[in-house]
Protein backbone atom coordinates (compact mmCIF):
# COMPACT_ATOMS: atom_id res chain seq x y z
CA UNK A 1 0.00 0.00 0.00
CA UNK A 2 0.79 3.32 -1.06
CA UNK A 3 2.52 5.77 2.09
CA UNK A 4 -0.06 8.50 2.32
CA UNK A 5 0.70 10.18 5.47
CA UNK A 6 4.56 11.20 6.65
CA UNK A 7 5.79 11.16 10.40
CA UNK A 8 8.59 13.27 10.92
CA UNK A 9 10.51 12.94 14.76
CA UNK A 10 13.26 15.12 13.82
CA UNK A 11 12.91 18.21 11.21
CA UNK A 12 11.87 22.05 11.20
CA UNK A 13 8.22 21.06 12.52
CA UNK A 14 7.40 17.68 13.53
CA UNK A 15 4.14 15.60 13.75
CA UNK A 16 2.36 13.79 11.28
CA UNK A 17 1.51 15.05 7.48
CA UNK A 18 -0.78 14.00 4.96
CA UNK A 19 1.72 14.84 2.10
CA UNK A 20 5.32 13.70 0.73
CA UNK A 21 5.59 17.68 -0.28
CA UNK A 22 4.73 18.77 3.12
CA UNK A 23 6.80 16.46 4.72
CA UNK A 24 9.80 17.33 2.25
CA UNK A 25 9.56 20.63 3.50
CA UNK A 26 10.39 19.45 6.79
CA UNK A 27 13.15 17.35 6.48
CA UNK A 28 14.68 18.37 3.35
CA UNK A 29 18.39 19.60 3.92
CA UNK A 30 17.83 19.20 7.39
CA UNK A 31 20.53 17.46 9.33
CA UNK A 32 19.85 14.51 11.85
CA UNK A 33 16.04 14.12 9.85
CA UNK A 34 14.31 11.80 10.72
CA UNK A 35 11.02 10.75 9.38
CA UNK A 36 9.07 7.49 7.95
CA UNK A 37 6.52 7.19 5.68
CA UNK A 38 2.63 5.36 6.62
CA UNK A 39 -0.63 3.91 4.70
CA UNK A 40 -3.12 5.41 7.31
CA UNK A 41 -3.24 8.40 9.92
CA UNK A 42 -3.89 6.35 12.59
CA UNK A 43 -0.33 4.33 11.90
CA UNK A 44 1.25 7.26 11.48
CA UNK A 45 0.07 8.80 14.55
CA UNK A 46 0.98 6.03 17.18
CA UNK A 47 4.00 5.79 15.65
CA UNK A 48 4.89 9.71 16.45
CA UNK A 49 4.01 8.68 20.07
CA UNK A 50 6.72 5.80 20.50
CA UNK A 51 10.22 5.99 20.05
CA UNK A 52 11.08 5.02 16.67
CA UNK A 53 13.40 2.35 15.75
CA UNK A 54 15.59 3.28 12.97
CA UNK A 55 18.20 0.07 12.68
CA UNK A 56 16.71 -1.57 9.75
CA UNK A 57 14.23 0.84 8.13
CA UNK A 58 15.73 2.31 4.49
CA UNK A 59 12.68 4.51 4.56
CA UNK A 60 14.42 6.51 7.34
CA UNK A 61 16.91 8.81 6.57
CA UNK A 62 19.77 9.49 9.48
CA UNK A 63 21.69 12.08 9.58
CA UNK A 64 25.52 10.76 9.49
CA UNK A 65 26.94 13.76 11.78
CA UNK A 66 25.39 11.38 14.59
CA UNK A 67 27.58 8.41 13.84
CA UNK A 68 30.15 7.49 15.91
CA UNK A 69 33.53 8.86 16.23
CA UNK A 70 35.57 7.35 13.57
CA UNK A 71 32.95 5.93 11.44
CA UNK A 72 33.86 7.32 7.52
CA UNK A 73 31.65 10.41 6.46
CA UNK A 74 31.08 11.63 3.15
CA UNK A 75 31.90 14.91 2.10
CA UNK A 76 29.79 17.38 1.92
CA UNK A 77 30.92 19.73 0.46
CA UNK A 78 29.96 17.66 -2.87
CA UNK A 79 27.07 17.05 -4.96
CA UNK A 80 24.90 13.54 -4.80
CA UNK A 81 22.96 12.53 -7.78
CA UNK A 82 19.82 9.90 -8.14
CA UNK A 83 17.41 8.87 -10.10
CA UNK A 84 14.03 7.53 -9.89
CA UNK A 85 12.11 5.70 -11.93
CA UNK A 86 7.95 4.73 -11.98
CA UNK A 87 8.00 1.39 -13.61
CA UNK A 88 10.90 -0.63 -15.65
CA UNK A 89 10.76 0.99 -18.33
CA UNK A 90 8.50 4.00 -16.88
CA UNK A 91 8.47 7.47 -16.40
CA UNK A 92 12.44 8.65 -15.19
CA UNK A 93 14.11 11.90 -14.15
CA UNK A 94 17.13 12.37 -12.00
CA UNK A 95 18.32 15.18 -9.96
CA UNK A 96 21.42 16.50 -8.36
CA UNK A 97 21.79 18.40 -4.84
CA UNK A 98 24.47 19.68 -2.63
CA UNK A 99 25.06 17.54 -0.02
CA UNK A 100 25.57 19.74 3.05
CA UNK A 101 22.20 21.91 2.61
CA UNK A 102 19.87 19.59 0.36
CA UNK A 103 19.92 22.39 -2.26
CA UNK A 104 18.67 20.72 -5.31
CA UNK A 105 21.55 22.52 -8.52
CA UNK A 106 19.79 20.48 -10.81
CA UNK A 107 16.60 18.43 -12.08
CA UNK A 108 16.16 17.01 -15.28
CA UNK A 109 12.62 16.43 -17.52
CA UNK A 110 10.44 13.45 -17.26
CA UNK A 111 11.74 11.22 -19.56
CA UNK A 112 9.05 8.77 -21.13
CA UNK A 113 10.11 4.85 -21.45
CA UNK A 114 13.49 4.77 -19.25
CA UNK A 115 15.09 2.90 -16.67
CA UNK A 116 16.67 3.52 -13.45
CA UNK A 117 20.77 2.72 -14.54
CA UNK A 118 19.92 5.49 -17.40
CA UNK A 119 18.77 8.12 -15.19
CA UNK A 120 21.64 6.91 -12.55
CA UNK A 121 24.23 7.38 -15.64
CA UNK A 122 22.75 10.56 -16.57
CA UNK A 123 22.62 12.30 -13.48
CA UNK A 124 26.64 11.70 -13.11
CA UNK A 125 27.07 13.15 -16.83
CA UNK A 126 24.70 15.90 -16.30
CA UNK A 127 26.58 16.93 -12.95
CA UNK A 128 29.96 16.39 -14.93
CA UNK A 129 28.78 18.92 -17.51
CA UNK A 130 26.88 21.45 -15.05
CA UNK A 131 30.10 21.67 -13.20
CA UNK A 132 32.41 22.40 -15.63
CA UNK A 133 29.89 24.66 -17.47
CA UNK A 134 30.08 26.61 -14.17
CA UNK A 135 34.07 26.61 -13.32
CA UNK A 136 33.95 24.44 -10.22
CA UNK A 137 35.08 20.87 -9.53
CA UNK A 138 33.00 19.33 -6.75
CA UNK A 139 32.71 15.26 -5.88
CA UNK A 140 30.37 13.58 -7.09
CA UNK A 141 28.31 10.92 -5.03
CA UNK A 142 26.41 8.55 -6.25
CA UNK A 143 24.29 5.05 -5.18
CA UNK A 144 24.26 3.43 -8.47
CA UNK A 145 27.72 1.24 -9.53
CA UNK A 146 26.46 0.38 -12.74
CA UNK A 147 26.23 4.41 -13.12
CA UNK A 148 29.67 4.78 -12.45
CA UNK A 149 30.98 2.24 -14.34
CA UNK A 150 29.51 2.93 -17.61
CA UNK A 151 30.12 6.69 -16.79
CA UNK A 152 34.13 4.92 -16.41
CA UNK A 153 33.64 3.43 -19.97
CA UNK A 154 32.06 6.36 -21.37
CA UNK A 155 28.96 4.11 -22.57
CA UNK A 156 25.27 3.57 -21.83
CA UNK A 157 24.95 -0.14 -21.55
CA UNK A 158 21.13 -0.30 -21.22
CA UNK A 159 19.69 -3.58 -22.68
CA UNK A 160 16.54 -1.20 -23.39
CA UNK A 161 15.42 -0.72 -26.84
CA UNK A 162 14.55 1.96 -28.45
CA UNK A 163 11.63 2.64 -30.01
CA UNK A 164 8.93 5.83 -30.73
CA UNK A 165 8.52 6.47 -27.44
CA UNK A 166 11.66 6.60 -25.92
CA UNK A 167 13.51 7.92 -28.73
CA UNK A 168 14.06 11.28 -26.97
CA UNK A 169 15.79 9.75 -24.21
CA UNK A 170 18.22 7.96 -26.54
CA UNK A 171 19.16 11.74 -27.92
CA UNK A 172 20.27 12.44 -24.58
CA UNK A 173 21.99 9.07 -24.16
CA UNK A 174 24.18 9.83 -27.29
CA UNK A 175 24.49 13.52 -26.35
CA UNK A 176 26.15 11.94 -22.68
CA UNK A 177 28.04 9.47 -24.22
CA UNK A 178 29.15 12.44 -27.06
CA UNK A 179 30.21 14.59 -24.01
CA UNK A 180 32.15 12.13 -22.41
CA UNK A 181 34.33 11.01 -25.38
CA UNK A 182 35.27 14.78 -26.38
CA UNK A 183 35.62 16.14 -22.64
CA UNK A 184 38.09 15.07 -20.07
CA UNK A 185 37.37 15.53 -16.40
CA UNK A 186 39.03 14.70 -12.54
CA UNK A 187 35.85 15.15 -10.53
CA UNK A 188 36.02 12.07 -8.01
CA UNK A 189 32.98 10.00 -8.48
CA UNK A 190 32.12 7.91 -5.46
CA UNK A 191 30.18 5.61 -3.95
CA UNK A 192 27.49 6.80 -1.70
CA UNK A 193 27.21 4.21 1.64
CA UNK A 194 24.04 4.25 1.81
CA UNK A 195 24.42 0.95 4.64
CA UNK A 196 26.31 3.71 6.86
CA UNK A 197 24.60 7.17 5.41
CA UNK A 198 21.23 6.65 5.39
CA UNK A 199 19.34 7.29 1.71
CA UNK A 200 21.85 9.63 -0.70
CA UNK A 201 20.23 13.56 -0.63
CA UNK A 202 19.21 13.40 -3.88
CA UNK A 203 16.63 10.59 -3.17
CA UNK A 204 13.24 11.52 -4.64
CA UNK A 205 11.68 9.77 -1.65
CA UNK A 206 9.42 7.68 -3.19
CA UNK A 207 9.91 4.57 -0.92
Amino acid sequence: MKNKFYTVWTGRQIGVFASWDECRLQVEGFPGARYKGFPTREAAESAFKSEPDFSSDNETKISWETLPEGTPKPDPNAIAVDAACSGNPGKMEYRGVYVATGTEVFKSPVFEGGTNNIGEFLAIVHCLAWQKKNRISLPIYSDSLNGQKWVSERLCRTKLVENEKNRYLFEVIRRAEKWLHENTFRVPIHKWRTEIWGEIPADFGRK
